[in-house]
């Protein structure tokens, strides 16, 4: 239970923070192209009075509402993801730039009303929301691939461990063990990676602890797993 609450959280995170700046990375890019006329501080201030004005809260609730409605679809009972396809499907089909498209309309609006942008600009982003949308999706597409590969090259670096440790090589172990530690943050968190990836731990740190010696119980080998 602890370590599923553990995943659920990092998982928040990780979509908080690696998909929220995905997102605002392509607000970013998209209020350029469709503010062309204006100077790059201008572009800043404008993004600047949008935030004040909700936009970083709005798209954070698009992610977790996008997200939360999109694990529903995929099936998901848990709160975790397994796989990146079960990512890949809330992602796509908990529509998230619908209701990006909602909060730029109404942040636009309310930023407008407030006093910090003019009715041009207002219209000009409302406009050329499409270039933005665009530009989230296209951004969010290359984050996930990106995951992909790093899921991957960590499936790799657990494969070559068990073999090292089929082999009783600790040195062999060890260079993936550091592989797989360096990575483990850079990667949404998966249910099955995470709970595989702590079981590997306990297992590692144990043999690392005995100096080096796989002559290690089954109960000892148990105890460690159940830590997890």
């Amino acid at each position: 239970m602890e370590i599923d609450n553990e995943i659920n959280i990092e998982k928040n995170n990780f979509l908080n923070n690696i998909i929220g700046q995905t997102i605002n990375n392509a607000i970013d890019i998209g209020l350029k192209a469709v503010l062309p006329d204006l100077i790059e501080n201008q572009v800043i201030e404008i993004k600047d009075a949008l935030l004040k004005n909700g936009l970083k809260a709005g798209v954070e609730t698009a992610v977790n509402s996008a997200i939360d409605f999109g694990k529903s679809i995929s099936g998901i009972f848990t709160g975790n993801f397994e796989n990146m396809t079960q990512v890949r499907i809330a992602v796509s089909e908990g529509g998230i730039l619908e209701t990006i498209s909602d909060v730029l309309d109404k942040i636009a609006n309310k930023t407008y009303e407030a006093g910090y942008i003019n009715e041009t600009v207002n219209t000009l982003i409302k406009n050329g929301k499409d270039i933005i949308l665009d530009n989230i999706s296209n951004n969010i597409r290359k984050q996930l691939d990106e995951q992909t590969d790093l899921i991957e090259n960590l499936n790799r670096y657990i494969d070559n461990w068990k073999e090292s440790y089929n082999n009783q090589n600790f040195i062999e172990m060890e260079k993936e063990y550091n592989k797989i530690e360096e990575n483990i943050d850079k990667i949404i968190p998966l249910e099955n990676i995470i709970k595989e990836i702590r079981e590997i731990e306990s297992i590692h740190n144990l043999i690392k602890n005995n100096g080096q010696n796989f002559e290690i119980s089954d109960l000892e080998k148990n105890l460690a797993k159940n830590l997890v």
